[in-house]
């Protein structure tokens, strides 16, 4: 079973001038699917095209991104509803959605609100979600647990919590998405990792963001995650393959994609 990167920005302009090499590079080192999750409208046209030329290793999310809710937020998750509505076969998941305190706590409302309301699509569609966290874990635990007893599911995209964050997320029914932080020094994740059991983890990149060690700081591209595995194997003190092939049978699962 190849690698699974779930959670992968292939349609971003950092990879307009090698896009196909680099998709070829990563098939050629075990890559065999990758996910790719949603920002806003402007990337739907970028996102179905790069799907339909690789139709077998490209799936596609729909969603808006917490970064990208501001004053327009309605119109976008008009569209965000008009393509699950319309496409929800070209669907697997929807994200990446969330909240982010970050960068800009101008529209923590509209952020939350948008939230819950593509959760609730996730719910109408029986879709997963994928999760886009950042300094906000309070914040999304209280959405969340609104909807414990909902057939709510999905993965915490870039898990960077604490042990007692990444177990609530797992109580709460998600997988874990770990990426180039667990290669970091000051990730934090790498000290506890291996007290979670190993299927509630999935793999990803990110890419073209968080490049694992030695490449952190430049540009991540999606042969990488074959770095995210070998420090998860490391981890857990097992072969690389027992990583490669349980992450990838919980992702596909997840994703409800059988090869």
């Amino acid at each position: 079973m190849g690698i699974v990167d779930t959670h992968i920005h292939l349609y971003g302009e950092a990879f307009d001038d090698d896009r196909s090499d680099l998709i070829e590079k990563a098939k050629a080192e075990g890559v065999s699917h990758f996910f790719l999750p949603a920002i806003d409208s402007t990337y739907t046209g970028r996102m179905k095209a790069l799907q339909k030329a690789y139709p077998h290793e490209v799936f596609l999310m729909s969603g808006l991104h917490p970064t990208h809710v501001n004053e327009n937020y309605k119109s976008e998750l008009d569209h965000v509803y008009k393509e699950l509505t319309q496409s929800s076969e070209d669907y697997v998941a929807v994200g990446e959605i969330g909240i982010d305190l970050y960068w800009d706590k101008t529209f923590v409302k509209e952020q939350t609100l948008s939230f819950e309301t593509q959760i609730n699509w996730a719910l109408a569609f029986d879709l997963p979600i994928v999760i886009h966290c950042r300094a906000a874990f309070d914040e999304i635990f209280e959405v969340l647990e609104s909807y414990r007893s909902k057939p709510l599911y999905g993965i915490f995209h870039c898990f960077s919590g604490s042990l007692a964050q990444a177990q609530k997320a797992i109580d709460l029914g998600f997988k874990l998405g770990i990426g180039g932080v667990v290669t970091f020094k000051n990730g934090k994740i790498d000290q506890f990792l291996n007290q979670l059991d190993l299927d509630s983890l999935v793999l990803e990149t990110d890419a073209p963001y968080l490049a694992p060690s030695p490449y952190r700081g430049k540009r991540n591209i999606p042969s990488y995650i074959n770095l995210v595995a070998d420090k998860v194997a490391e981890l857990y003190n097992i072969p690389r393959e027992e990583v490669i092939e349980k992450t990838a049978a919980t992702a596909l699962a997840l994703f409800r994609k059988s090869n």
